[in-house]
């Protein structure tokens, strides 16, 4: 099974009866998929049922059950954890927060935090939740990552290197780290981040569905390639819109190095019309988009 960029492992819940795992989609995205005037559309991924009766369940154990410190820290996680699945950021970060004054060394909630502190744009907060996450398991590779953006966002891309080249190292194998370390060096040196990106396409699967993403980038994949690509191989039904939405982040980025600022901000529009709130590139889309925003009014 492909890695997909997540910016966070979802933690099993400590009672079995909880049903986390049924966490899909009853509809299929691909009836829903449509060219519109030349333009991909899809109808936006709606939660399960499941997800409600889980937070219901939640709710009623946090409620009536008498736990210890750690068991609330750790329901509070899980709870915030589904909040975020579906786009309850508030709710998601106020059980975080609940989460870590009950066990302040719990570093996946520390690890979301920086993430959410990065999408509001604070930086020096981003740096200490992750700092916080790196003191707590220097092994959590994905911190590496997420410190990585922030601080390619916060505009300190000399770090973001360092970062982004120790995330690439824990699995050279992974077609999203590659993606993630060209994206942060193409910022210092195109023509030098497109040789690397080319070497490192050496070590990845030719079928894997990120290495679609990065063929697209070396320019031996096509625009069309890529989304007939998005079909092929799934194996649940809200995987297309997972595809679909990485697709469109990448694909902006793309249009951004071309100067195709209105075909950016439209796949970026896209990317957060699929409501895969958990995946990197549907946090971040919102950010970029403001980005091209501002680069459509310098143009005009």
């Amino acid at each position: 099974m492909s890695l997909k960029i997540r910016t966070a492992v979802v933690a099993v819940l400590a009672g079995a009866s909880l049903l986390l795992a049924g966490c899909a989609t009853t509809q299929s995205p691909l009836d829903n998929h449509n060219d519109v005037e030349g333009k991909l559309v899809i109808a936006p991924v709606m939660p399960d049922y499941k997800v409600e009766v889980t937070l219901a369940k939640l709710n009623e154990i946090l409620a009536t059950v008498e736990l210890t410190n750690e068991q609330r820290a750790r329901f509070h996680y899980d709870r915030g954890v589904i909040y975020d699945s579906v786009g309850l950021r508030l709710l998601a970060r106020i059980d975080f927060m609940q989460a870590l004054k009950l066990q302040p060394d719990l570093a996946d909630a520390y690890n979301f935090l920086g993430i959410y502190y990065t999408q509001e744009g604070e930086y020096a907060s981003a740096y200490e939740a992750f700092d916080g996450v790196l003191e707590l398991a220097p092994n959590y590779d994905y911190a590496y990552l997420n410190r990585g953006i922030a601080l390619y966002y916060g505009d300190r891309n000399d770090l973001a290197t360092k970062d982004m080249q120790a995330f690439y190292a824990g699995d050279n194998k992974d077609g999203y780290r590659a993606l993630w370390l060209y994206l942060i060096d193409f910022k210092d040196d195109a023509v030098e981040a497109k040789k690397q990106l080319a070497e490192n396409r050496k070590n990845l699967d030719n079928d894997a569905w990120a290495t679609v993403i990065v063929d697209y980038y070396l320019g031996t994949k096509s625009h069309d390639e890529v989304f007939a690509a998005a079909k092929v191989g799934l194996t649940h039904p809200k995987e297309y819109a997972e595809r679909l939405c990485e697709a469109y982040f990448y694909l902006a980025k793309m249009a951004i190095e071309n100067k195709q600022y209105q075909d950016a901000a439209n796949y970026f529009r896209l990317a957060l019309a699929t409501n895969i709130y958990d995946f990197v590139e549907h946090r971040y889309s919102r950010i970029e988009l403001a980005k091209v925003k501002g680069l459509l009014e310098a143009t005009k």
